[in-house]
């Protein structure tokens, strides 16, 4: 078995014994992500009356979804989904909730140095100097920067200003309740906080409109994209910024492994858990859903709401739902313990080698980037691949020098973008069947994950009490900090 931690996200049901308002609620959440346990969390802190019982069924033996972490030489490190940005103030609410830690980049991450492979040669290389002095490495990092405008030039300072008015945008989900609406389907959500037009054309599209010089979007953005979301600049140009923004500076994570925050909620929520259960049927049986597991249980609930990507799974639905046909993007992810080849990358030394090493768009390379985890030794690395198609173990002896360890994953990680994207709906039928993962199709991430989520327990309380979802697409609504909801930690 390998040392992994797998969460799934969830699917979530409620029941409600009649339509009154004041009735208690009992809720059965099938998986255990982040998307899942957030509507957990939501409904318990939003519900004007008690919840009498909430049941998660997660399918595999341990909780968190598309959060996971491995272990290799006794070090933990992310599997899954790794990185959140400073500004993902669900994240940090419950990190602070919890009493988790801040894992934040030490500065040799800070100063990791990368570079920009063809297949061939180096197109781009940062300065790399091994220092622990801070005006050392500060000046490293001076130099770097300036290097890069020389490249790229004022299209660089262009790109930190399109993610910086996108986040900026992103900040209205934060506001409070009383400003910010219920939103009954992903179009209006993304219109009410002017990020809709960017799901229309590919980042590409939206790059070249703003006059960004073409060198940067073939080189570097490209490799950002690829490393983020495994595709290209033809990515929608939504999941774009947000790939983009988690580039930046100052992103941190959870000490121990992002899964904590799932099984957080998930403790926090008082939610009776049925691991190893997967839920194969979802019928409506007329003013209830009933779920069927393939461990033979049946279940009933009046709301169902599915929070995990529904593309690659075998649920039955009854009647049966309609959603846009949607492939996932596989990142399959390896992890080596051993010495990178730097003949492999027509170097002389593994000290020529960048920390980091992004590729540009082409289907001759064989893997998207390969990065530095850990160096335990002079000649004991940890190293991590992300690529469209499995490693081969002849391509890896290629790559590698010295593989002592080796541990492979596919994920579905998140949809392949196009664009103009096409969202399912957050309401499946004309009833009470939820999708939370609708939203994925304009970014995935841990954070966009929680605030879909949060939209849902609204949208489920608000239909409960008889009130109707705003369409709020034509709103302006203020993003001013007294309107925000999140601590300063």
């Amino acid at each position: 078995m390998l040392p992994i931690t797998l969460i799934t996200l969830t699917l979530i049901t409620l029941t409600i014994p009649s339509s009154s308002s004041q009735s208690t609620a009992d809720v059965c959440i099938i998986g255990s992500g982040i998307s899942g346990s957030s509507v957990a969390h939501f409904l318990r802190q939003y519900s004007p009356t008690p919840i009498s019982q909430i049941r998660i069924f997660e399918r595999h033996t341990v909780v968190g979804g598309r959060m996971a972490t491995v272990t290799i030489a006794g070090e933990t490190f992310e599997a899954g989904g790794t990185i959140l940005h400073p500004k993902n103030y669900h994240a940090l609410n419950f990190t602070h909730m919890l009493g988790l830690k801040v894992n934040g980049p030490s500065a040799s991450e800070s100063s990791m140095s990368l570079g920009i492979w063809d297949g061939d040669k180096f197109l781009f290389k940062t300065i790399d100097f091994d220092s622990k002095n801070q005006i050392v490495q500060y000046f490293v990092s001076l130099a770097n920067s300036i290097r890069m405008l020389f490249r790229y030039g004022v299209s660089l300072l262009k790109m930190n200003n399109f993610v910086e008015v996108t986040v900026d945008n992103f900040l209205k989900y934060y506001e409070s309740k009383e400003s910010r609406p219920v939103f009954s389907n992903v179009e209006d959500m993304l219109k009410w906080a002017d990020l809709y037009n960017l799901t229309t054309q590919t980042l590409e599209e939206e790059l070249v409109g703003l006059k960004f010089s073409p060198l940067l979007i073939e080189e570097l953005i490209t490799v950002i994209t690829r490393i983020n979301y495994g595709q290209s600049v033809k990515i929608s140009g939504l999941a774009g910024a947000v790939s983009l923004a988690g580039s930046g500076g100052d992103l941190w994570s959870v000490e121990g492994g992002n899964w904590q925050m799932a099984a957080g909620l998930i403790n926090r929520s008082d939610v009776t858990l049925h691991l190893q259960e997967e839920i194969s049927s979802v019928t409506n049986a007329g003013g209830f859903y009933e779920l069927n597991s393939t461990n033979g249980n049946s279940y009933t609930c009046q709301i169902t709401v599915v929070a995990t990507p529904l593309d690659e799974l075998d649920i039955q639905f009854t009647p049966e739902i309609y959603i846009p046909e949607r492939k996932l993007q596989h990142t399959y992810t390896t992890f080596v313990r051993g010495l990178l080849n730097p003949a492999y990358f027509g170097l002389n030394a593994v000290s020529d080698l960048p920390e980091l090493v992004g590729t540009i768009e082409s289907s001759e390379l064989p893997f998207t980037c390969v990065s530095v985890l850990k160096e335990h030794a002079a000649n004991d690395f940890t190293y991590k691949l992300f690529s469209r198609q499995s490693l081969t173990d002849a391509l890896l002896d290629q790559i590698f020098s010295i593989r002592n360890e080796t541990i492979r994953i596919n994920w579905g990680a998140y949809p392949h973008y196009h664009a103009p994207e096409e969202f399912a709906p957050f309401i499946l039928d004309d009833k009470h069947l939820y999708y939370v993962n609708a939203f994925e199709n304009a970014a995935s991430t841990i954070e966009t994950g929680a605030v879909a989520a949060e939209n849902i327990a609204r949208l489920i309380l608000s239909r409960l009490s008889g009130q109707q979802p705003s369409r709020s697409y034509g709103l302006k609504s203020s993003t001013s900090d007294s309107n925000l909801q999140h601590p300063e930690l």
